[in-house]
């Protein structure tokens, strides 16, 4: 089987990797022409751990190619997945040219029998503009051609997007033909065979699974911080109550994990498209809103912590801070925690160190020479008058504290993450603060 994947960010080529890695012929397209040239030397433009093997035995394999002309490979290919992305505008909304180009060239290429896959996040109605865009392309060239549109919403975490593409929870399919149906499920056969759940929907169900996913998780993690900040007003330890009320069936423990906020390029943005599409149907979802409002607060707790216990002069402080992306196993820093933090020092006219194991460069781009950048967690903690620590990277859970408190001029340690126990980190002489204990 044979298909096409326009985008090549994170959805696209990890999307293209794993179809390949399945026996799928896959030609992930894309307008960037340096990063195309650069995936064809197989140079990999994101961190995500297993793709880059998947993708260089994949492409020597002949499995896995890439170009950028959609119209190139568009008559050999049965499916063509659009996975470009969809930034928020200013209003929160979802913006769709970059979907509707994929759909208006889809239309202007086709000869034969094709359908074509939304595998973006996009909002409930959207599958409807992208008929109408390929509609009006092939009615411009006057030919009538037959196509089909499906939606194909993806539940990839970053960090963990292999295991997930590979060994789903469930995929989820919207179709509103036969023809459609037969198709998807041709491609998602070794799925079927395996036993994984694919369930087919309608279009418009589809669009808002991936929504009402996002927004649910968005929602417990904001609850949980909210229940973390009443914890600390009348001592209790949030760790024990998420343990209480995760014990419960009917809630289950996952995404109940206090912290300093979520970040990345899912939750935000689908949690304000959501709302953004409501308020345009005159429907205003409160719930969603008072999780965002959270968030946005909650981003600011670890710095609210570090400005009291130095009564709001952090003027010429050193601080470091370890963790750059949103969570551990990426070099996302969409939305991330960090930033916000990191700017909130800043303006208090701190001084800065960073250290994250695989977001240095991408920290560089964003901030540039605003920060110094550690070559480890130690340099990172030499002269430090504190220590924010605001990804949970599995290399930061078991460092020699005598030396970290060796090299800091205070022993401060806030933890956004709540990766350390409270009396261990007394034991070893460490003012620790965590969230919500």
């Amino acid at each position: 089987m044979k298909i096409a994947i326009v985008g090549t960010g994170y959805v696209g080529l990890v999307s293209g990797a794993c179809f390949a890695e399945m026996g799928v012929d896959v030609t992930c397209v894309d307008i960037d022409k340096e990063k195309i040239e650069r995936l064809r030397r197989g140079i990999i433009p994101i961190y995500e751990p297993g793709l880059e093997e998947m993708v260089l035995r994949n492409a020597r394999e002949g499995r896995l190619s890439f170009t950028t002309n959609l119209a190139e490979c568009i008559d050999g290919v049965e499916i063509v997945f659009s996975a470009v992305g969809t930034p928020p505008d200013e209003d929160g909304s979802a913006d769709l040219h970059y979907v509707l180009d994929v759909a208006r060239t889809f239309g202007e290429n086709i000869r034969k029998y094709t359908l074509l896959v939304t595998k973006s996040t996009v909002p409930v109605g959207t599958a409807a503009l992208v008929r109408e865009a390929v509609a009006a392309a092939l009615a411009a060239r006057g030919a009538d051609v037959p196509f089909d549109v499906a939606s194909n919403p993806e539940f990839l975490k970053e960090g963990a997007a292999i295991k997930d593409f590979m060994s789903p929870d469930r995929v989820v399919v919207g179709v509103d033909t036969e023809r459609a149906r037969e198709l998807m499920a041709k491609l998602y056969r070794p799925f079927l065979l395996n036993n994984f759940r694919v369930i087919f929907t309608d279009i418009p169900s589809a669009e808002m699974i991936k929504y009402a996913a996002n927004s649910m998780l968005a929602t417990r993690i904001s609850f949980m911080n909210d229940i973390a900040n009443m914890c600390e007003l009348v001592g209790a330890d949030v760790n024990m109550v998420r343990k209480g009320i995760g014990s419960d069936s009917r809630i289950g423990s996952k995404f109940l994990y206090a912290g300093c906020g979520y970040g990345g390029s899912c939750f935000p943005k689908d949690v304000k498209a959501l709302i953004h599409s409501a308020d345009a149907l005159g429907y205003s979802m409160e719930v969603l809103k008072a999780v965002e409002n959270v968030n946005e607060r909650q981003k600011e707790v670890v710095f609210n912590k570090l400005s009291a216990w130095y009564g709001g002069d952090l003027a010429g402080r050193k601080i470091a801070v370890w963790g750059l992306a949103f969570k551990a196993e990426t070099d996302d820093m969409r939305e991330a925690t960090s930033l916000v933090t990191i700017g909130r020092l800043l303006d208090a006219g701190a001084t800065v160190t960073v250290y994250d194991p695989v977001a240095m460069d991408e920290c560089r781009r964003r901030l540039d020479a605003k920060v110094r950048y550690a070559t480890d967690i130690y340099d990172a903690a030499r002269g430090a008058d504190a220590l924010l620590v605001l990804t949970e990277w599995k290399q930061f859970r078991l460092p020699s504290w005598p030396d970290i408190v060796a090299e800091m001029t205070t022993p401060l340690v806030i933890d956004g993450r709540n990766i350390y126990d409270p009396a261990e980190m007394a034991a070893a002489g460490i003012i620790y603060k965590g969230i919500g204990r």
